[in-house]
């Protein structure tokens, strides 16, 4: 005998799942299903189940690592493999032959949850700020009037599968190098639910729920975010056979505002200003997300210097916190002077003493790049 550990590649300290999946791997690759009968492979596979017969029991492990070889040896008296050889590989072959002789059986006609939906709905930036509540209409499956979900036409009601005999499921036999395994698949008959319908409800054709068009108004929050979900409980589709409804869900698209640029739940924006605002300073309306307040500019302010309103910004949905407002300053320069504005300013130039010209530190620092 092979040493088991060595033959499945796995370590004395390996554990059951470690020993598990070494041998679903080894097992796979050498079945003869899939090495074209191949008489090497079925050697190879026969060692490989012999291993695993040892290392994948607890019992039989724990023998191995005391007594060795000895200890499934007929003659030594340690009593050979316990357990059975199908016992060990009917769970690990359902891998391979779609099935398992323990598969649990469902209730083919147990109550079925509905499936959620999704859809999209745009509002605009200064609806994200106030809320809004919208009317929306979309698509979903509705139990059917007619028949009252059940799929039969009025009057008539399912019939229990022949083929299946209510369970759903059928049960083959497949002969492999181990013995016979049985694998159980979805009746191909009633398609897994146990019962036919012979007459079928004309209105919505044995489905038992129809496609419909639902309408429903939502309140969508202040401070709602682009991208963030609205669930709305129990709008989903209807279940089947009694079951609950799905859940809707309501994906926000918010658009951008042209000056207004969110930020978490801070808002940023540019503030154009005039020359002697900037020079001289003074105390000017400007936007907030609720209209506009009084904000005084310091004389002096260059342009790109940014000022902070604190709680100005955008409400969170969650904790009610409110971000904070930045804005940055742009500084006008006139394009066009008449002469009057010429000669004021050419005045206020001698008065300062500047020279109408690029600052000297500029000029010395482009000649510091080239030295």
């Amino acid at each position: 005998m092979n040493n088991p550990y060595e033959v499945l590649g796995v370590s004395q300290s390996a554990s059951a799942q470690e020993i598990k999946k070494a041998y679903r791997k080894l097992a796979k690759k050498y079945h003869p299903d899939l090495n074209g009968g191949s008489e090497e492979a079925q050697e190879k596979l026969k060692e490989i189940n012999e291993a695993y017969s040892i290392l994948g029991d607890e019992e039989n492990r724990a023998k191995y690592d005391r007594y060795g070889d000895a200890a499934f040896d007929p003659n030594s008296g340690f009593g050979g493999f316990s357990g059975g050889m199908g016992d060990i590989f009917s769970d690990l072959f359902s891998d391979f032959f779609g099935g398992s002789s323990r598969t649990r059986q469902r209730d083919p006609n147990a109550p079925k949850r509905g499936q959620d939906i999704q859809i999209h709905v745009n509002i605009s930036f200064r609806e994200s700020v106030t809320g809004v509540e919208k009317e929306v209409s979309y698509r979903k499956y509705q139990k059917c009037n007619t028949c009252e979900g059940s799929g039969a036409k009025p009057g008539t009601s399912k019939k229990t599968c022949t083929r299946c005999h209510g369970t759903g499921q059928v049960r083959s036999t497949q002969s492999t190098p181990f013995g016979q395994f049985s694998t159980v698949n979805t009746c191909p008959t009633c398609n897994g639910a146990g019962t036919v319908i012979e007459e079928k409800c004309e209105t919505c054709h044995g489905e038992g729920r129809v496609l419909k068009t639902s309408k429903i108004k939502i309140k969508i929050p202040s401070g709602i975010a682009d991208g963030n979900m609205i669930p709305v409980r129990g709008e989903g589709h209807d279940g089947e056979n009694g079951g609950p409804s799905g859940d809707l869900y309501i994906a926000v698209s918010v658009e951008e505002h042209e000056i207004f640029k969110r930020y978490g739940n801070d808002i940023f924006y540019e503030l154009p200003i005039s020359f002697v605002t900037a020079a001289l300073g003074n105390e000017i309306d400007i936007p907030t997300l609720d209209g506009t307040t009084k904000f005084e500019i310091p004389a002096g302010t260059q342009n790109d210097t940014r000022f902070k309103l604190d709680k100005e910004g955008m409400v969170d949905v969650r904790t009610g916190y409110k971000g904070d407002l930045y804005f940055d300053v742009k500084v006008i320069v006139p394009k066009k002077l008449n002469e009057k504005q010429k000669e004021l300013l050419q005045e206020f130039a001698e008065v300062t003493g500047e020279d109408v010209k690029p600052e000297k530190g500029f000029f010395e620092k482009i000649k510091e790049w080239f030295d």
